[in-house]
């Protein structure tokens, strides 16, 4: 009887389990590990249509250059970081290796080389707002660089997470692989 508030069988006292299968634990571990990913895709999504909605905005001038300043040059390659993650997605039902290692080192190219190249490309704008006080770029009403150094910070850690991750899982599905080979 699979119930635990039910009645139990008669003849035992409930200590006979260990006998029962148990799901390997790459396969936990696979479970869990799709599920903290699926999590951070999501997040990454949303700093994505972010960025995207800025550079819209600006491009088709919906809204005054006072409250939403033009796109850095940055802005643009990062745009092609939703390509890591499509990738990452496409891994998951069958476990497919090869879209994994491409979704990991994708994500270096297009998402945590971008936020590099535009934490330095800011940073003289930065040094400026510090030390005067002066911004020439705003995002409703805040500087666009403290804005956009913020979105970079949470951007960076999201990609290392899934960067992480995901090796993670390609650890787990190796694991899975070699034990198959075995039999």
């Amino acid at each position: 009887m699979a119930s635990r508030a039910g009645p139990r069988a008669s003849g035992t006292d409930g200590s006979d389990f260990q006998h029962r299968e148990r799901v390997a634990g790459h396969y936990q571990m696979s479970v869990s590990l799709k599920s903290e990913i699926k999590k951070l895709i999501y997040a990454h999504l949303l700093i994505w249509l972010l960025v995207a909605a800025q550079i819209g905005v600006a491009h088709l001038k919906l809204v005054p250059h006072d409250l939403v300043a033009m796109p850095y040059q940055w802005e643009y390659p990062y745009l092609l970081s939703i390509v890591p993650s499509l990738f990452g997605l496409f891994s998951f039902p069958r476990n497919n290796i090869s879209y994994l290692v491409i979704s990991m080192i994708s994500a270096g190219l297009f998402s945590i080389a971008p936020l590099i190249y535009g934490s330095m490309e800011m940073f003289p704008v930065a040094q400026q707002l510090y030390r005067h006080g002066k911004a020439y770029r705003f995002i409703f009403g805040f500087s666009a660089v403290s804005v956009l150094y913020l979105v970079m910070v949470i951007a960076i850690q999201v990609h290392s997470w899934q960067i992480y991750y995901s090796k993670k899982l390609l650890d787990s599905w190796f694991t899975s692989t070699q034990e198959k080979k075995k039999k």
